[in-house]
């Protein structure tokens, strides 16, 4: 049996908890948070849904390296369901700790600093997995697998998104984690591999068309910055292409082009009506409850084309609904669970110690083996 620490106690790490209850050889999990009441409710959930006292409430302010490392001695691996900012910080101390660590991720920027970690990681005996979520996360190593599926694979093109299942206009889109998150996948540059070289993509650009099965069907597709995480550079001379781009039902995207123009997502402050104010932090302060509709059922859809010169093509999918049973949305589940898997793998040594990328770090196979036993709505996984 394990002990594992989950830092956050929002929707993704309660998901993750409850998987890690389910399928992690669990003894003992650790929720944590600086909420202690939001702590409380989440450990309280998974005990009730997995039948057993497994799970217990702990309070921790992530900015504090020193208290982070004395809550995680003793942990054989720990989850951050943190804000990516806070991932540094939980990464050195789990590292402090000698615990194995996986994140959610969705920062590049930041995941570069874990990974500059791997030394220090490794002298220690840790593993370091960033990025590990829905995308990045499940979508880059889908793509291994994917890869896996032909001979001489030449392209990669990963479509994800989740969406509202009765979606209300005009945005026809509901929040689904946190929301600096959200935004910060709306600017900056993508990492792509054009032409087998490293290519920056701006963000908000390059919409396309994409046919998904009911209750989906037309949606439009664009790019993020984030998803592809240090993938495009690994399989540089190597892929011709690998891009990957967000589904949002048509329409969306020019709302978000607009607010752009505006300046909305400027993170700076700036004089306004006499104030010093941030556009991004007052849209995300606006935004937020005018997009949240709790316990509204969604969709998370997930397609992987590869293509070789030979014209021949495999794909992936993975489509998922909210679980009316468990309560999860299916944003919670195509999250956490992954996540909680490769923290699984991690406490029972199939990953090896240091900071290291999924690409390079995870075995594919057995990934996709265990994903199976999540039962996503519907899966064609080649």
């Amino acid at each position: 049996m394990f002990n594992y620490t989950v830092l956050g106690a929002g929707r993704q790490g309660t998901a993750a908890a409850y998987d890690l209850a389910r399928f992690g050889e669990a003894g003992r999990i650790v929720i944590a948070d600086r909420e202690q009441a939001l702590a409380a409710e989440a450990a309280a959930r998974v005990n009730r849904l997995s039948g057993r006292e497994v799970a217990v409430a702990a309070t921790v302010d992530a900015r504090d390296r020193a208290a982070l490392a004395d809550l995680l001695h003793g942990t054989q691996a720990t989850i951050s369901a943190l804000p990516f900012a806070f991932n540094l910080t939980a990464t050195e101390a789990a590292i402090a700790a000698g615990s194995h660590i996986a994140d959610l991720g969705g920062n590049t920027a930041v995941v570069q600093q874990q990974l500059a970690l791997h030394p220090r990681a490794k002298l220690a005996g840790v593993s370091v997995l960033p990025d590990c979520g829905l995308m990045p996360g499940m979508g880059n190593l889908l793509a291994l697998h994917a890869l896996s599926l032909l001979a001489n694979p030449r392209e990669v093109y990963i479509y994800v998104g989740g969406l509202p299942l009765h979606p209300h206009p005009p945005l026809n889109y509901q929040l689904s984690f946190n929301m600096d998150g959200l935004i910060n996948e709306y600017v900056g540059d993508a990492i792509y591999l054009r032409g087998g070289e490293i290519a920056t993509v701006p963000a908000l650009t390059e919409p396309e068309w994409v046919e998904f099965p009911a209750p989906l069907g037309r949606c439009e597709a664009f790019v993020t910055s984030g998803g592809t995480s240090t993938v495009p550079y690994h399989f540089a001379g190597r892929l011709r292409v690998y891009e990957e781009k967000t589904v949002r039902y048509p329409g969306h995207l020019s709302i978000l082009q607009a607010w752009q123009a505006l300046g909305l997502f400027d993170a700076e402050p700036q004089m306004i009506g006499g104030q010093l104010l941030s556009p991004r932090r007052v849209l995300a302060d606006l935004l937020t409850p005018r997009i949240s509709f709790p316990g509204a059922a969604d969709v998370v859809v997930l397609r992987v084309r590869v293509r070789n010169d030979a014209g021949q093509e495999a794909q992936v999918d993975l489509l998922d609904q909210a679980d009316a049973a468990t309560g999860f949305s299916a944003m919670e589940r195509t999250t956490g669970f992954p996540t909680a898997l490769l923290a699984t793998m991690q406490a029972q040594g199939l990953i090896a110690p240091g900071a290291q990328p999924l690409e390079v770090a995870v075995p594919v196979a057995e990934f996709v083996s265990r994903l199976g036993l999540r039962q996503f709505s519907e899966q064609s996984l080649g």
